[in-house]
């Protein structure tokens, strides 16, 4: 349980994890505390979305969707990696999360099938990103906004204390059958190309805090060790074995 960060802790949080980002006009005051009666927090957890379109930043700040008043996230992550603070206070991103969901969320548990009979507002409790991709399991993630996903996160939890753990996707939590994020990365680090997976992206997350904030993945493979020299009984065999082999000639 956490209180959630304040304009001055997200940008200390997210410039020493090496993110790159901008502010959105309003951004520390927009919010749904107000409209709702529901001020935000504790937060618990930090909730993973794809936009499911392009040049999503009006919607996702001012515009909202059909039904749902903006401010539709806590921040924005085009394909160029470089994220858009978009609130700090309640947005309205997560609709209803199992409660089973939530509560492995909590205690950094393996997250289990949603049980839709019990449900609790994620809006009051998870912070949300959303990550610019139409969603169609075909558009592509690229290597520079995949790499300010994984420092997003990164950055959330270790300001938090939370691990890994505490990061999930939209289709764990959600009771309304959500199906993001999805679609294929181009890589990150020394991997090439694959498919996103919210398991990849806790393990990158999870990797990430074991190193200090500034850390940066390596880009290209470690070169092998150079092989030892033989030892002189390595030398002796060989030679014996050559001898042996001429003599049979």
């Amino acid at each position: 349980m956490s209180d959630p960060m304040t304009p001055a802790q997200w940008r200390a949080a997210l410039k020493a994890e090496g993110v790159h980002f901008t502010e959105f006009d309003g951004w520390t005051t927009r919010g749904r505390d107000a409209a709702t009666g529901k001020a935000f927090g504790p937060v618990h957890g930090s909730l993973n979305h794809h936009t499911a379109g392009s040049n999503s930043l009006k919607a996702v700040t001012t515009g909202g969707a059909p039904g749902l008043p903006a401010p539709l996230c806590h921040a924005f992550l085009p394909k160029t990696g470089v994220l858009v603070l978009v609130s700090c206070h309640r947005a309205n991103h997560a609709g209803l999360a199992a409660a089973n969901v939530m509560a492995a969320i909590i205690a950094e548990r393996t997250l289990p099938k949603q049980d839709k009979s019990s449900t609790v507002d994620g809006n009051d409790q998870l912070y949300g990103i959303e990550t610019e991709n139409l969603g169609d399991g075909k558009d592509v993630y690229p290597r520079e906004q995949y790499d300010a996903w994984v420092r997003y996160n990164a950055a959330i939890c270790r300001h938090h204390g939370w691990g890994a753990g505490s990061v999930a996707g939209h289709l764990e939590t959600s009771v309304e059958g959500k199906v993001d994020p999805r679609g294929p990365v181009e890589g990150y680090g020394t991997r090439g190309k694959f498919t996103f997976s919210m398991a990849q992206l806790r393990t990158d997350v999870a990797e990430r805090l074991k190193h200090a904030a500034s850390w940066s993945p390596p880009t290209s493979a470690p070169k092998p060790p150079a092989p030892k020299p033989p030892t002189v009984e390595e030398r002796l065999t060989a030679l014996e074995k050559r001898v042996t082999a001429l003599e049979k000639k």
